[in-house]
């Protein structure tokens, strides 16, 4: 794997060191895009670089929403508490923790059966807390961002805002750290990507994954003369500078 110097990776890496490492194995999500090369990484500290996030588990501090169809005075949002429960006013107490939101709703719709004649219980999980992905550098909002089941690099790129004017798109960098704790970084080329659905570089991410996007050379030398020639001079200049 080809190393990039970015300074940026190295202070990003130290601060995400102690949010423990993703997991998962090489391979192809059902939407063509794939995991980053897990064979690149020592073998002993292979445990799931990608988690199978087509089938996401409920965890502790996740906040749901819960709707019932034709019942709306029944919907609700909900915190998983630290036991792993939900509070509803109509039943009290639903162990949820470790289940996937299928599996909630078939439970709801079993408990609200006295209740409501067809329940129709639908769980949506809105935020989750202890399952987040980075993306820094060229984007509209770069920081934090609530990871969705299967959510690739370029989902997560646009749930940022978006790429800049001055982006590098075809040089963006994905740190990872393995399940000894180590950071491995690998070069995405985004704009193919954008082009092309389903692009191997539109990689499945895992907790705690790092996008980088770098300020593109060409863009840069774009904004200089924007700057300096195109708003500061108050001509209109239609012939070529070179």
């Amino acid at each position: 794997m080809k190393r990039r110097n970015f300074s940026s990776i190295t202070l990003l890496c130290c601060a995400l060191m102690c949010a423990g490492c993703a997991a998962g194995a090489a391979g192809t999500d059902v939407a063509g895009a794939r995991s980053p090369g897990a064979h690149r990484m020592r073998p002993d500290c292979l445990a799931a670089a990608v988690e199978d996030d087509t089938v996401y588990r409920i965890q502790v501090g996740d906040k749901l929403h819960l709707s019932f169809y034709l019942n709306t005075e029944f919907d609700t949002d909900a915190v998983v508490r630290p036991d792993g429960r939900i509070e509803l006013a109509a039943v009290g107490g639903v162990p949820v923790a470790g289940l996937t939101p299928v599996e909630v709703e078939n439970k709801l719709n079993q408990l609200y059966t006295t209740e409501l004649r067809s329940p129709g219980a639908t769980v949506r999980v809105d935020q989750t807390p202890g399952r987040l992905v980075f993306v820094e550098g060229e984007v509209q909002h770069p920081g934090t961002i609530p990871m969705q089941p299967g959510m690739t690099a370029l989902q997560a790129i646009t749930a940022a805002g978006g790429l800049t004017d001055s982006a590098g798109p075809a040089d963006v960098v994905l740190v990872r750290h393995d399940a000894c704790g180590d950071a491995r970084d690998e070069p995405l080329n985004i704009a193919k990507a954008l082009n092309r659905k389903g692009h191997e570089d539109d990689v499945v991410l895992a907790p705690s994954d790092v996008l980088i996007v770098p300020r593109s050379g060409i863009a840069s030398v774009d904004l200089v003369v924007k700057q300096y020639f195109r708003d500061l001079v108050p001509v209109t200049i239609t012939a070529p500078m070179f």
